[in-house]
């Protein structure tokens, strides 16, 4: 990567990590994305974002729809999009190549959930003994408090606030809110960190993160997802199930039991209440459902 493009690149991030708070998480996400248009500028002797004409980003997209599906295609277009924006409103590049250039058209996919068995077979997959404890509390709080992976791997202890029930986590864009824990997930969580934390974090005491690993370094993203698929085999749920799984069926069954959306949107950190509101959909994809099943003339 020339030197001229490596450093128009570092100040974008630069701008999304200071001035826009996004996620370490988000940044690397970016930072790939980024990554991929660079070379392929690179294949075309672009040595200057300020050299990139619109039907270079049109080879871009070209190259990535042959082997790429339209959302991530729609996503690295956001994030070059986002590069120029920036770039223009520095004064950088003399055009933003980006301006006429659409977005795919996606087909709006329902989120994947779990049905109230479902759950609860997942949860009576674990053990309640060992590192049973600790793995429980995770799912007891995904599924009670709707949080991301992300929110939930960076859980600190004075996060927690056991008397009022409610706990303090750090979403998207660096935002804070405050979300009720669920008395299950309040209970599995004080059994972990009374009786089996303390022996995890024996030799690193100075740990402040919620949940730790054997060796009480803070547990990872990856590994989170790894317990989910192993607990979604061992309780024979034959879908796909992650972290986000169990966010999407928080938010479902709320709005089953008769939440509102307003208050869904809130506790899920959304900043834009239509990201909340395709939950909506899978209530009315549920209702479509029992009324064919049951109604006799459906």
């Amino acid at each position: 990567m020339s030197p001229a493009l490596r450093q128009e690149l570092d100040a974008f991030l630069a701008y999304l990590r200071l001035e826009r708070g996004l996620s370490a998480s988000t940044i690397s996400s970016y930072q790939i994305d980024l990554g991929l248009f660079a070379q392929h500028l690179e294949r075309e002797h672009i040595a200057s974002l300020a050299a990139v004409r619109p039907d270079h980003v049109q080879g871009f997209l070209h190259q990535l729809r042959a082997r790429r599906s339209p959302a991530t295609v729609a996503r690295k277009l956001a994030a070059v999009k986002g590069l120029f924006r920036f770039l223009q409103a520095e004064q950088r590049v003399p055009a933003n190549p980006t301006t006429f250039i659409q977005t795919p058209r996606l087909w709006r996919r329902l989120p994947q959930t779990l049905n109230a068995q479902e759950v609860e077979r997942l949860l009576g997959s674990v053990k309640t003994d060992g590192l049973g404890l600790r793995d429980l509390a995770i799912l007891e709080l995904l599924y009670g408090a709707g949080l991301r992976v992300s929110e939930l791997a960076a859980l600190e202890l004075l996060s927690l606030n056991f008397e009022a029930g409610f706990l303090r986590c750090i979403g998207k864009g660096n935002k804070e809110r405050i979300v009720p824990m669920g008395r299950q997930a309040h209970v599995a969580l004080r059994r972990y960190l009374a009786d089996l934390r303390p022996l995890l974090v024996k030799r690193r005491t100075e740990s402040t993160a919620v949940f730790v690993n054997r060796r009480g370094g803070r547990l990872t993203r990856q590994r989170i997802w790894q317990l989910l698929g192993r607990y979604a085999r061992a309780g024979q749920i034959t879908k796909r199930v992650g972290p986000h799984t169990l966010r999407h069926s928080f938010a479902t069954h709320l709005l089953e039991g008769g939440a509102d959306l307003r208050t869904v949107q809130e506790l899920l950190g959304h900043a834009n209440i239509s990201t909340t509101q395709r939950y909506t959909h899978v209530d009315r994809a549920r209702l479509k459902a029992v009324h064919e099943k049951h109604h006799p003339r459906p």
